[in-house]
C-alpha cells in the first residue's frame, strides 16, 4: 500500500477503505508516513469531508492504537465528554450528582485547551486533590463512593494524540469527521458502556454554529452505537459563559455553590447532563431521572459526595467553607445598557493569560487567578453596577487586564 495512492485517492473525493486508512494511521504513529504526507491527507479531509463510514474507520484506527480500559468489573459505567466552554464546571458538579442517585461513574479529564479550561486544572486547586493515580486505586474508589475523576492516560489513542498535534499547526482541527473521531477514539478507549456528549456552539467554543454542534454530535452518537454503546447528547450555546466565575479556583467555588442551591444556567445545563447520564445509567426515563437529579441536589447528597470525593482523592475541603479570595480590583460600568455581545473566547484567553492556563507546557498554573462576572445577555446595566471582580496577582496585573475585559463586552 502506497501513502501517496492514498492522498491522491481522497483528493478526488473517493471513500477510502479500512485497511488504507488503518495503513495511514498505524504508519503515521510509527513514524512510516512524513508529517508532510499527513498533512496533505488531513488537509483533503478537512475540505471533502469523509463518509460516516469512513469516520467510523478512523476512529476504529485511533481506538486500537494504544490500551483499551476494561471497566467491565465495576458494573455499568456511565461517562460525559463535554467539547469545551467557558466557565464550564458540570463535570465537578455532574460526576457526584450521578453517583449519589447510584450512577458510577470513572471519569478521564484533560487539561485547558487552548482558551477553555480544563476539569483537571480546575480539581487540582481543591489542594492536594490527586488526579495521576492507578487504573487500579481508581477503581477501588468508585466502588467505595460510586465515582473518581482522574487525568486521562496518554496510553488511550496515542494515534490521536499525534494527530491532533499536527491538525493543530496545519489548520485542520475545524473538521467535523475528524472532531468527532478524535472525541470518539478516546471515549470509546475509556472503557464507559454509556456516554452523553455536551456540544457547545457560539463564540466560546470550537463549533460556532447550532447546525455544526448538531451534526457533530449527531455523528458522535453514531460512532458510539455502532461500537455498542448506550449514548445521548445535549446542544447548548456557548455565546456566554456557562456559570459566572472563569478561573481554576473560582469555578471550583461556583460548582459547590451549585451543589448548595445556587440558580442559572450552569445549573441548568448540568441537571440536563446529569438527568441523561442517570436515565442511561439505571435505564430508566428522563423524567423519572431528572427528579432523582433535582432532589439529590436539594437534599445536599451530591454536595456530600462531592466532598467526599475530594477527601478520598486527597483534596482540601477548605473551599467547602468559603472562597477566601478577595478581588484585587473591581470594575463598575460607567454608562447605561444593555448587554448584547459577549466575547466569550477572549475573556477565556484574557483569564488563561493571567496564570489560570499553560501558554507553554512547562507553565505553572496559579490556580487563585480569574473573574467573577454578574450579566448574561439580554441583562441591564446600569451605570455604577459592578461589571467584573478581578482576582489577579497582583494589581499591577489586575489594572493591566481590565480595560481588556471591559471589551469583551457590548452594551
Amino acid at each position: 500500500m502506497d501513502i501517496k495512492e492514498i492522498i491522491d485517492k481522497k483528493s478526488k473525493g473517493k471513500e477510502l477503505t479500512k485497511e488504507e486508512i488503518d495503513y495511514f494511521v498505524d504508519g503515521y504513529t510509527n513514524g512510516l508516513v512524513a508529517d508532510y504526507q499527513a498533512s496533505a491527507l488531513l488537509m483533503a479531509i478537512k475540505i471533502l469531508g469523509m463518509t460516516e463510514k469512513e469516520t467510523f474507520y478512523l476512529t476504529n484506527a485511533m481506538l486500537n492504537s494504544g490500551e483499551i480500559m476494561d471497566l467491565s468489573d465495576l458494573g455499568f459505567i456511565v461517562d460525559k465528554h463535554s467539547t469545551g466552554g467557558i466557565s464550564d464546571t458540570t463535570s465537578i458538579a455532574l460526576v457526584p450528582i450521578c453517583a449519589a442517585c447510584g450512577v458510577k461513574m470513572l471519569k478521564l479529564s484533560g487539561r485547558g485547551l487552548g482558551f477553555t479550561g480544563g476539569t483537571i486544572d480546575k480539581l487540582e486547586a481543591f489542594d492536594g486533590f490527586k488526579v495521576d493515580i492507578s487504573m487500579d486505586d481508581a477503581k477501588k474508589l468508585v466502588k467505595e463512593n460510586g465515582c473518581c475523576i482522574i487525568s486521562a492516560s496518554s496510553d488511550l489513542a496515542p494515534a490521536d494524540k499525534k494527530l491532533y498535534v499536527l491538525r493543530d499547526t496545519t489548520s485542520t482541527v475545524d473538521s467535523i469527521p475528524l472532531i468527532a473521531s478524535s472525541i470518539m477514539s478516546k471515549k470509546l478507549a475509556s472503557g464507559a458502556d454509556a456516554i452523553v456528549l455536551d456540544v457547545k456552539y457560539g463564540k466560546g467554543a470550537f463549533m460556532k454554529t447550532k447546525k455544526d454542534a448538531i451534526s457533530l454530535a449527531k455523528l458522535m452518537v453514531k460512532i458510539g452505537e455502532k461500537a455498542g454503546k448506550k449514548m445521548d447528547y445535549v446542544v447548548d450555546d456557548m455565546n456566554e459563559p456557562l456559570g459566572y466565575n472563569i478561573g481554576n479556583r473560582l469555578e471550583s467555588y461556583e460548582a459547590i455553590e451549585l451543589l448548595s442551591g445556587k440558580k442559572g444556567k450552569l445549573r441548568d445545563v448540568t441537571i440536563d447532563l446529569a438527568s441523561k447520564c442517570v436515565s442511561l445509567g439505571l435505564d430508566i426515563d428522563y423524567d423519572s431521572a431528572y427528579k432523582k437529579v433535582v432532589e439529590v441536589i436539594d437534599n445536599k447528597t451530591a454536595l456530600e459526595k462531592l466532598k467526599q470525593m475530594i477527601k478520598s482523592q486527597g483534596g482540601s475541603t477548605k473551599l467547602f467553607k468559603g472562597l477566601h479570595l478577595k478581588p484585587t480590583l473591581i470594575i463598575k460600568s460607567d454608562k447605561d445598557g444593555v448587554l448584547t455581545k459577549i466575547d466569550c473566547s477572549m475573556l477565556g484567553t484574557l483569564v488563561g493569560q493571567m496564570g489560570a492556563t499553560r501558554q507553554k507546557i512547562t507553565d505553572t498554573i496559579d490556580y487563585n487567578v480569574g473573574i467573577k462576572t454578574f450579566h448574561k445577555l439580554g441583562q441591564e446595566i446600569k451605570k455604577g453596577d459592578v461589571l467584573f471582580e478581578i482576582y489577579a496577582k497582583d494589581k499591577t496585573q489586575a489594572k493591566e487586564f481590565s480595560e481588556k475585559f471591559i471589551n469583551c463586552y457590548n452594551y
